[in-house]
């Protein structure tokens, strides 16, 4: 946890909320745990697939800070960037 600090706040904000997979287990985890037990293995799978519909529509947009946690990437390593338009 201590080398996560060490990051300027903007690079800390971006590495935090793009920790996708956490955010879908931890989200069908509490959607299983709410519901308790089920009838059938369909009734989970069908719960499980819904959760994960409603996860995906928001995944369109990109992350709101991300330019500015490249900006300041760029600065802490500037010897591991290189150009793309080059």
């Amino acid at each position: 946890m201590i080398p996560f600090f060490t990051f300027p706040p903007a690079i800390r904000k971006v590495i935090y909320t793009t920790n996708a997979i956490e955010s879908i287990n931890a989200q069908l985890r509490r959607a299983v745990k709410t519901r308790g037990h089920f009838p059938s293995d369909e009734a989970a799978t069908k719960l499980l697939w819904l959760v994960l519909r409603n996860i995906t529509d928001g995944w369109g947009s990109a992350t709101h800070d991300w330019k500015a946690a490249m900006n300041r990437f760029a600065i802490i390593y500037a010897e591991r960037f290189t150009d793309p338009y080059r």
